[in-house]
């Protein structure tokens, strides 16, 4: 799907009052941030970093590292105290990206990579044990979804012998569902289902288990996706999205105008409120900041708190609520705790106007490969002729490189980006049109 690009001058006098009284609320809140979220620390885990989070209640989750490096022992954590401490549970020489519990007991986690082949693990005493299942036939599983401990589906983005994977009996055999490059997947059902590419530039459903997939027209992929029920959900890729009607269609949602405006990971408490990060403010002399989003009404408006200013947390990547009060947000390496529902402000901005018979004029990909050393392919789309550049960022909003710089017209497009020059680290990717900045991407150099 197109993103659309707005008209700054047509904003309503009520959006220009709204943002100045947000401008005065945002300012007092730099100062003053509200105490609603509280620092959470990792143990030591040697520097690997924290890939994937998930709570099962208020006390007790698990989390693994992953870095795509090969060679690296990672780890298999867990807390019993809503984050306030975390232990290793099991260490593994794979490289691992996804962990999943279908209740306090029972739990998944996969993996690959470090040339010893891919991997999925299984305990069922709540962490204290790990077994493999026979899940050797991939290099490596990007994604996992658990329907129960019989159904499992897993992905392996990989150009050679990759595909989306399925077992019905506890992983005993798996069945190839799909021949491919699928690199995300989401089941409503045994039945229904959708799936993402690594670059999320197309989304495939499934009706029948997987057997058969169709291509959803117009619809790019998503580094996130929940769906209520077999109509109503959203996705996100870079901003969010929601159906109505099983993921035939989608509706983009705004999200308040901040100097990255893009959410990666959200987590529903129900239909009307939502959570969300992967964005950023810039504040002055302080630098970017990672924020939270949050909706209290399905996404028809979107506000976002910032857990601290002060703190050098550049963006949150993983959010986790499992009710309306107790939620986290993580980074790589720490992440922050609310006990009380997030902070008692939310800050609304104005946003452009959005107006429906505007064109879908472009779209931006995610880089891949993300995270990548040292190079990597960025594809964007263009729907009409527009002078573009395509501009690198480093994580203080400097200027590293300008890749395109010139008129372009209708067409896709792909840019490789070369970054041995470079320092590790979290860079950031911007698309102007015609000398506007109409979309911002984050990629993570590892060296």
């Amino acid at each position: 799907m197109f993103k659309k690009i707005f008209d700054l001058n047509k904003l309503s006098t009520l959006l220009l009052y709204t943002s100045i009284l947000t401008f005065i609320i945002s300012f007092n809140f730099a100062h003053n941030p509200p105490s609603g979220w509280y620092q959470q620390f990792m143990p030591n885990l040697n520097n690997r970093q924290l890939f994937d989070v998930q709570f099962i209640d208020s006390l007790t989750g698990f989390g693994i590292t992953g870095d795509g490096t090969v060679g690296d022992t990672n780890y298999i954590i867990k807390t019993s105290n809503g984050g306030d401490n975390w232990f290793i549970v099991n260490s593994i020489f794979r490289d691992l990206s996804r962990v999943r519990f279908i209740n306090a007991n029972t739990g998944f986690v996969c993996g690959g990579f470090n040339e010893v082949g891919g991997i999925v693990l299984k305990t069922t005493n709540g962490g204290n044990n790990w077994f493999s299942l026979n899940a050797s036939f991939a290099n490596h599983f990007d994604d996992m979804f658990v329907l129960n401990e019989d159904t499992i589906w897993l992905t392996d983005d990989n150009g050679f012998n990759g595909g989306l994977f399925r077992t019905t009996n506890g992983g005993v055999t798996w069945n190839l569902q799909y021949n491919g490059r699928p690199a995300k997947i989401y089941m409503i059902n045994s039945q229904t289902g959708f799936f993402s590419s690594s670059n999320q530039s197309f989304l495939n459903k499934t009706t029948d288990g997987g057997f058969n997939w169709s291509v959803i027209s117009g619809a790019n992929g998503f580094s996130d996706i929940y769906l209520a029920d077999s109509l109503t959900g959203w996705k996100s890729s870079d901003s969010m999205r929601k159906t109505t009607d099983g993921g035939l269609h989608w509706v983009t949602q705004i999200l308040p105008n901040t100097s990255t405006s893009v959410i990666e990971s959200f987590s529903n408490v129900n239909l009307d409120t939502i959570w969300g990060v992967g964005g950023e403010r810039f504040y002055p002399g302080i630098g970017e900041r990672g924020i939270i989003y949050k909706t209290t009404n399905g996404g028809i408006t979107w506000g976002y708190q910032v857990p601290d200013v002060s703190s050098n947390t550049i963006y949150y990547y993983k959010i986790n609520f499992v009710n309306k009060l107790n939620g986290w947000a993580y980074t790589f390496f720490n992440g922050v705790h609310s006990v009380t529902g997030g902070d008692s402000i939310t800050i609304y901005t104005s946003v452009k106007n959005n107006n429906s018979n505007l064109p879908y004029v472009f779209f931006l990909y995610q880089n891949y490969p993300n995270p990548f050393n040292p190079k990597t392919v960025i594809n964007y789309e263009l729907r009409v002729t527009s002078f573009v550049s395509l501009r690198i960022y480093n994580i203080q909003g400097e200027e590293s490189k300008v890749l395109v710089n010139q008129k372009q017209n209708s067409g896709e497009y792909k840019i490789e980006f070369e970054g041995s020059d470079l320092p590790s680290g979290v860079y950031f990717y911007s698309l102007f049109l015609d000398g506007e900045r109409v979309d911002t991407k984050k990629m993570m150099l590892l060296k």
